[in-house]
């Protein structure tokens, strides 16, 4: 629970830190769910994200994010992630990208991914991503989610 609490104080300081909306960057924050599979494990997952994407020019972007996931089976603590992306703008609503970090709590191990984030409306987005996790004491995990979220 103390993870979970310190997870919220660095979304919450992330999202209230004016300066990160400035030109050129981007501040998110979402909801996702999605279904993980992998090591006799095949179940949904639910959490929580919220990071900042700055451009690094016309077309393409790097950002940071961290997030909560908790496995919706009895016996899982929620896993943190902390990890970075970078990608391309499709059009003027989109943008594709790639990411890679590190998850800790239970398990802590390495995930690359890739995904595919869209504006519905002036703030708000959907996505959906895949992540591969590379887990040591077991076989590996693949995670594939979705999300809604806000940008300001």
């Amino acid at each position: 629970m103390k993870k979970f609490a310190v997870a919220a104080a660095l979304l919450t300081a992330v999202v209230a830190t004016p300066a990160l909306a400035a030109d050129g960057g981007e501040a998110r924050v979402e909801v996702r769910g999605g279904y993980i599979s992998g090591g006799g494990l095949d179940d949904a997952t639910l959490g929580i994200a919220g990071g900042y994407d700055l451009n690094a020019g016309q077309t393409t972007f790097i950002g940071a994010e961290i997030a909560g996931d908790k496995v919706l089976k009895n016996g899982f603590d929620v896993q943190f992630s902390a990890g970075g992306r970078a990608g391309a703008n499709v059009g003027t609503n989109g943008k594709a990208y790639v990411n890679a970090g590190y998850t800790f709590g239970q398990i802590d191990d390495p995930y690359v991914g890739a995904g595919y984030q869209h504006k519905l409306g002036q703030n708000v987005y959907g996505k959906i991503e895949y992540r591969h996790q590379f887990i040591n004491n077991f076989s590996d995990h693949d995670t594939f989610g979705v999300g809604v979220g806000l940008a300001f």
